[in-house]
């Protein structure tokens, strides 16, 4: 009879130690909207650090068709093929070879 309450005294003590570690744990919870505002911001900081030079690199090849040549600056793109050239973000420059007739965005 000794042995079966020692054996269930074990298995309670036991039974206890096991349930108050995981109550003890601090429970973190992320909140989805977190998550969300997040990832919104982190795209807006990407967005804001890129301009789209796509449409300047086809008033380029328009240029060149109708001039037989590539524009020697931007600035011959204005305001017949381009109304303004874009500003690039902070931190950032436009980068035009005239030679191929391609723009595209560097860090300064």
């Amino acid at each position: 009879m000794k042995i079966t309450v020692s054996i269930f005294s074990l298995i309670i003590i036991a039974a206890l130690l096991a349930g108050c570690g995981e109550s003890s744990r601090p429970q973190t919870q992320v909140n989805p909207a977190d998550i969300t505002n997040n990832t919104l911001v982190n795209a807006k900081r990407t967005a804001d650090k890129t301009i789209d030079v796509s449409f300047i690199n086809q008033a380029i090849q328009l240029f060149n068709v109708q001039e037989g040549r590539y524009p020697k600056t931007l600035d011959e793109l204005t305001p017949k093929y381009v109304a303004k050239i874009p500003d690039a973000p902070l931190g950032y420059k436009l980068s035009y070879d005239g030679k191929k007739g391609e723009v595209s965005v560097v860090r300064e």
